[in-house]
Order: C-alpha cells, then structure tokens, then sequence
C-alpha cells in the first residue's frame, strides 16, 4: 500500500481550496471537510445533508464504530449552507451524478476512486507527490499539531492511537524531524 503524506504548506491547502472552489462545490467541501474534520474518507462519503445542518456533527465512525463529534469549520458555514439548502434531509452530501455501474442505483455518494482523482488532479496542479485519500486526515492532524504541539494528546484519542510515537508517524512528523536533524549534521 502506498504512503500518503499530509499537506505541509497552509499556502498549497488555501491554494487547493480555491482550485476546487472554482471547479466544484462538491468538490471544494469534500476537501474542506477532510481538513476540518479528520474524517476517514469512508466516512466522509456516507455524510447526509441532515447530519451538517448544525454547528457540529456527530459521526459513528464506519472502521471502529467510535463516536465522533467536530465542529463545522465557520469559513466553510456560509458556502455549506448554500450547497444543502434543497437537499432533502436524506440526500448524500457527496452524491454522484450518475448511476452507479454495477447496481444502478441513483442519489448515492461518489466512490472512494473517485475522489482519489479529483484530489490526485489537484496535488499535481501544485506539485504534491504522495497524495491519497488519507492525505486530508493527516493534513488535519498535521495542522492541529503545528498549530500547538499540546494538541498531540488529542490527535492521539482522535486517530486512537496509544503512543505518540505512532501518531507522530502517523501525521509525517518522524520523518520531517529526522530530515531535520540530518541536515543539521555537520
């Protein structure tokens, strides 16, 4: 399975956001919602217009069955709002326009390959290698822990992981301390 690695740069995240904006709602608050939420995006895909109507969400995790309950980030609110308003309650947030091959089933949330290309399409636009799915839920991490390294206790309940060893891993931390501390060999 191939590594993925988190967005680093808050320019290339802020930059990505816009390139998503202008192409594609959808598109845009699927991403915005990864890097605001720490969402796995087996679950972002299951979201329902309901379940985002409110300032926060509460989330049965689909691998471990947790519970999980984040905030809707205030500088997507507005644009949010505008992009459920005539969903019915039901509805996928991220709902595919088309049929689905193999059941032909209608209304039902885009596939995980799916979003894996339009965030793949967006990473080269700005030079990014190692992309994947799991790269908003590592962006996530990544910046609540840059943003204040006590936060790394909750990174650790929220991915839940028992060692900070492994959540610093988890979040490209090792490695970006470890090249760190290699360049300033001497």
């Amino acid at each position: 399975m191939k590594i993925v690695q988190p967005i680093r740069d808050d320019r290339i995240v802020e930059g990505m956001k816009h390139f998503f904006r202008v192409r594609s709602m959808r598109n845009y608050l699927f991403f915005c919602l990864g890097i605001y939420s720490g969402l796995r995006v087996s679950d972002l895909l299951t979201l329902r217009a309901v379940e985002v109507r409110r300032s926060h969400v509460n989330k049965t995790e689909q691998k471990n069955k947790n519970n999980k309950r984040f905030i809707i980030h205030p500088s997507i609110r507005d644009d949010l709002d505008m992009y459920i308003a005539g969903k019915d309650d039901d509805e996928y947030l991220f709902s595919s326009r088309q049929r689905k091959t193999i059941s032909q089933l209608k209304n039902q949330p885009i596939d995980r390959s799916t979003a894996y290309r339009f965030l793949n399409e967006a990473a080269r636009q700005f030079g990014l290698e190692e992309i994947g799915n799991h790269t908003l839920r590592k962006t996530w991490g990544y910046r609540l822990y840059c943003q204040d390294e006590r936060n790394l206790a909750l990174l650790m309940d929220a991915f839940g992981h028992s060692d900070m060893r492994v959540t610093l891993r988890y979040i490209g931390l090792t490695q970006d301390l470890l090249d760190r501390a290699t360049l300033r060999m001497r």
